[in-house]
């Protein structure tokens, strides 16, 4: 499941590189352990608009408004704010085919540290299988970014959420 890494990069530095060669330039972001070094390096981007926002179903909206205006957005989220999101994800986005990219830190499983991620982490690719908002999960001899442009153009074909899940062992550089 842990992806393997072009050259010397870090997980985040692999993600970031996927956001560019996507073309994704609107980032909204909600804090969490494991984005803590990907946020600063959208935040630094002078060709990404990054709005931090305070829970997931913000971000949806807002996101929903930039493709709107143009923009390729993604999101990068806990998947505990999965759970905070479905309506706006169901209501908004799958209703109206408004493509999302969701960079999900996927808390809750092997190695987690924090027993109460547990329960959300088992019942994440569940949700979205409900929701029928496909996902990617990083695979061995994978880069991720080519898991971040290959999850965008889903999510620009199929005019829909789409969701890439980053367990807890991905964020160990192997």
């Amino acid at each position: 499941m842990i992806s393997t890494l072009s050259g010397d990069m870090t997980p985040s530095e692999s993600i970031f590189k996927g956001i560019k060669d996507a073309g994704i330039d609107f980032i909204v972001s909600v804090p969490c352990v494991n984005l803590k070094e990907l946020i600063p390096m959208v935040d630094a981007d002078p060709d990404i608009i990054h709005v931090p926002v305070t829970r997931e179903e913000e971000g949806v909206g807002v996101c929903a408004g930039a493709f709107m205006g143009g923009k390729r957005p993604a999101m990068l989220m806990q998947n505990s704010g999965l759970g905070n999101s479905i309506n706006a994800l169901a209501s908004l986005n799958q209703l109206y085919g408004i493509p999302l990219l969701m960079i999900i830190s996927h808390r809750g499983v092997e190695g987690e540290p924090i027993v109460a991620q547990v329960p959300m982490g088992q019942l994440t690719s569940k949700l979205l299988d409900t929701m029928e908002i496909p996902y990617f999960l990083p695979q061995k001899g994978v880069d991720p970014a080519d898991i971040i442009v290959k999850a965008w153009n889903a999510a620009s074909e199929q005019k829909k959420p789409v969701a890439v899940l980053l367990p807890i062992p991905f964020w160990r550089k192997q």
